[in-house]
């Protein structure tokens, strides 16, 4: 198969996004923006993949930090897209085949489309191959100019199209297939005698023309695809349209998804079959989910692996979490990063987990707090139990054995173990190690006295 490399124009600051973040570093549907038109060049079969960057040169960079594929070229001033392809000269020397010239901020962009624009151009031997769209309203995009036969003329960019020229529909979506030879060989021709006074690429299409080679256009299946991210509000747009294909796999591999619309699931996350989501849930970074699992609404998870058949009731938030499988958490937990949870544990509402271990069986069902803790098999942690595992400088753990009875409002302050079969009795404050198959117990003997309060109301 012919060489396929792809240049990915990712140097301008996006001044539109009215942010300190470079527009294609932002974030939508799990991935910042580049990532995605990088992924369909991957998908596409591209080998050597160049990213032409400029502001925020070395976070852009790091986004791809390892990956062998990658090469970067550095465009100093932004005067046009010609300019930026000519930078990625050098990063491509001794490369023979095909180009794909990629926009860093269409995150839309199908891998099959690029595929489908690969075919037509290596099928027809053309020197270049646009793809295109046809829209309603073309504003603000460059038009295609087909001649007679419907090969591509020229793509005159809006200020500087005639008035004939701005009726047409068909736009430019500024993704090309370029032949390596003619690529290298015209493009630090271009001039910039334009509005713009920029270099086009575009008019590398007149050059190929002139020249007698062929030209071709592949309009686009869905206009979607070729939309470029240049503000918040199309941000917004293209992040809902990933959302729903993300959803849309989902639920052709067997999820059900009650109300897609509300449904945020990120790019990564796996879900097992029969599973069920429903409204207002967030799924992001990495996370992966069991067969018959149920979410219930306005549940926030990160980063965790969660097994078969577990529950996780409404409003609570997991982060970097592992749960066996039969698990119930919630309504209204909060899973902090570190907490493992063995099969059948129970985590109920209002009960806070950070860097615990917890063993089969176990359960905490309200107004907890477990922090930096080993809780051991069939446990049972009672209301409003604390372990107090910081002393204002430094963190310690908290041991729990197998088959331990914790009562209501008990503190236990680390470092502090308590054995296997041991009883912790309500409203004890545990300071010493607790031997196993032992009560524990300390409490404030209780005074009663008569007709206090009769006293304080006269």
């Amino acid at each position: 198969m012919e060489s396929l490399a792809s240049v990915v124009l990712a140097a301008g600051k996006g001044t539109r996004m009215k942010s300190g973040l470079i527009k294609v570093l932002h974030p939508i549907a799990g991935l910042p923006m580049i990532a995605w038109p990088v992924a369909a060049a991957r998908d596409a079969g591209s080998g050597p993949i160049v990213l032409v960057i400029g502001h925020q040169a070395t976070a852009v960079q790091g986004v791809f930090r390892g990956d062998a594929d990658i090469r970067c070229a550095m465009q100093e001033e932004q005067l046009g897209t010609g300019h930026a392809v000519a930078c990625a000269l050098e990063a491509l020397h001794g490369f023979r085949g095909t180009v794909l010239i990629l926009c860093g901020d269409t995150p839309l962009l199908r891998a099959e489309t690029l595929k489908s624009m690969l075919a037509l151009h290596r099928g027809s031997q053309a020197a270049v191959t646009v793809l295109t769209a046809v829209m309603e309203d073309p504003s603000g995009y460059g038009r295609v100019v087909r001649d007679a036969s419907g090969r591509v003329a020229r793509i005159v960019e809006q200020k500087d199209a005639d008035p004939e020229e701005q009726k047409i529909r068909e736009i430019n979506s500024g993704i090309y297939c370029m032949d390596s030879g003619f690529l290298f060989g015209n493009i630090k021709g271009l001039g910039n005698d334009n509005a713009q006074g920029e270099y086009y690429l575009t008019d590398l299409l007149a050059i190929a023309v002139h020249q007698g080679l062929t030209c071709l256009a592949l309009q686009a299946g869905d206009a979607v695809e070729i939309m470029g991210v240049n503000d918040r509000s199309q941000l917004a747009e293209a992040g809902r349209v990933l959302r729903r294909r993300i959803n849309r796999e989902h639920m052709l591999n067997g999820v059900t998804i009650t109300d897609p619309d509300t449904t945020y699931i990120d790019h990564g996350v796996t879900i097992g079959a029969d599973t069920t989501i429903h409204p207002g849930c967030h799924l992001s970074n990495g996370t992966i989910i069991g067969d018959g699992c149920e979410i219930e609404g306005c549940v926030s998870i990160s980063g965790c692996r969660i097994g078969d058949d577990c529950h996780i009731k409404a409003a609570s938030v997991l982060e970097d979490s592992e749960l066996g499988e039969d698990v119930a958490v919630g309504p209204m937990a909060h899973l902090r990063p570190g907490t493992r949870l063995g099969n059948k544990v129970k985590i109920g509402n209002f009960v806070e987990t950070k860097k615990i271990t917890m063993g089969e069986g176990s359960k905490a069902s309200h107004l907890t707090y477990l922090g930096d803790a080993e809780i051991g098999r069939d446990v049972n942690i009672g209301c409003g139990t604390i372990t107090c595992n910081y002393d204002g400088v430094n963190k310690h753990r908290t041991v729990i054995g197998d088959d331990v009875f914790i009562g209501s409002d008990v503190q236990l302050v680390a470092p502090v173990s308590v054995g296997r079969n041991s009883l912790v009795a309500a409203g004890t404050t545990v300071t010493k190690d607790v031997p196993p198959d032992s009560l524990a117990l300390s409490r404030v003997p209780q005074v009663n006295k008569e007709g206090w309060r009769l006293k304080k109301k006269t």
